[in-house]
């Protein structure tokens, strides 16, 4: 068995509040915090396709759906604002329990004080999220050289306030650990169940063709400089190769594509094509695309693709290394939504807003399993392009 060397997640963390407490418990001592608390909710306009996806696949009637994807617009809000107002107190913030209420961590007990008197939920931890972030990126670093094929995953999980690793082997995992010069303090080691792989077999979640042979599915249309095309999952093709559409009638050619490291692409598109702000809803619509706000932590997200169509499911975590055969990629978001070949690339979403394009997982969307998702704000930022928003 696997031993487990890190601090117990119990003794990393403290709690502070976890319901609302009243405004008079509790003095502000930071009037930026109190502010962040009252930051303005998005407006998000619930498609009818995705309400009936999150009632499949989470349990919710339609308008318990709608609820959530609400209160999940405000917590996103608040988490931003948040992220500015702790600074180096931050440790990170997740979606919890039935009423999508926000969690929020600190390392400073007078500011968990704060956010709880304002009514928040806050809980005080050991490690500043900073740090956490460091630790992983020593994994990253370690594993840049060759990925540890006995550690196929690692991630920062907020909810324990540690790094976990998981892995196949324990002799081979305290090796790489030890190679890596990571905190150990900051690691908790974890029994691995399954391989990820890449999915691929061969508007957003639309089949397409590369070089007339491989299949995945369209992240989400994008523009640069004018030019229409698609952002989707790197191990999907080369620069070069050729994109078409299920008719066989050519969308364009790979201009850019990273894998492994990162598992991103670009596909720049002919004239007679336009970028339209939509990912197909698999019950003969689209939901439009308004912007790229990141989902937290146990919120709701859903994911388009030409193999299974849509599933939902919530976020596990961010900022996850996954360690393919191919090699290690990073800056992954771990779901429990699950996927097949085929629908590499394809959209992640939540609510209005785009998180990402499908990159590997594990099971099957008849046993279930995971899925991991590239962020789609890195690829918009590494190839200059426009996320089409409607």
């Amino acid at each position: 068995m696997l031993r487990f060397r890190a601090l117990a997640v119990a003794a990393a963390l403290a709690t502070v509040a976890l319901t609302a407490a009243p405004a008079v418990s509790a003095p502000a001592d930071d009037p930026s915090i109190a502010a962040a608390l009252a930051a303005p909710a998005r407006t998000v306009a619930v498609p009818t396709a995705l309400l009936h996806a999150m009632q499949r696949d989470l349990g919710l009637a339609p308008q318990a759906a709608a609820d959530r994807i609400a209160r999940e617009g405000k917590a996103a809000a608040v988490q931003s604002a948040l992220t500015q107002a702790l600074g180096d107190r931050w440790a990170g913030a997740w979606i919890d329990g039935p009423q999508a209420d926000l969690v929020v961590a600190t390392t400073d007990a007078s500011a968990a004080r704060t956010i709880t008197a304002h009514g928040g939920r806050a809980t005080v931890v050991r490690h500043t999220l900073k740090s956490l972030d460091q630790a992983k990126d020593a994994l990253d670093h370690a594993s840049r050289a060759a990925a540890p094929d006995a550690t196929p995953l690692w991630y920062v999980d907020v909810r324990a306030n540690t790094v976990v690793v998981q892995s196949a082997d324990d002799a081979r995992t305290t090796a790489f650990l030890d190679r890596s010069g990571v905190d150990r303090a900051l690691v908790r080691v974890e029994r691995a169940t399954a391989t990820p792989r890449p999915l691929a077999d061969l508007r957003g979640g639309d089949a397409y063709y590369i070089d007339n042979s491989a299949r995945c599915s369209i992240g989400f249309p994008v523009t640069q400089n004018g030019q229409p095309g698609f952002v989707s999952a790197g191990h999907c093709g080369q620069p070069g190769s050729n994109a078409a559409a299920s008719d066989g009638s050519s969308i364009g050619t790979f201009q850019g594509s990273t894998f492994p490291g990162n598992d991103y692409s670009w596909v720049a598109a002919g004239s007679d094509w336009t970028a339209q702000p939509q990912v197909n809803d698999y019950a003969g619509g689209a939901v439009t695309v308004s912007g790229s706000s990141e989902q937290s932590v146990g919120g709701s997200v859903c994911r388009s693709g030409s193999t299974t169509g849509w599933h939902c499911g919530t976020v596990q975590e961010l900022n996850a290394t996954v360690n393919y055969s191919e090699g290690s990629v990073y800056g992954l978001t771990r779901t429990d939504v699950c996927a097949e070949p085929g629908d590499s690339g394809g959209s992640f979403i939540s609510g209005n807003q785009a998180q990402g394009v499908t990159s590997g997982g594990s099971g099957d969307c008849t046993s279930g399993g995971e899925t991991y998702f590239q962020p789609v704000n890195p690829i918009l930022s590494t190839y200059g392009l426009t996320l089409a928003t409607g």
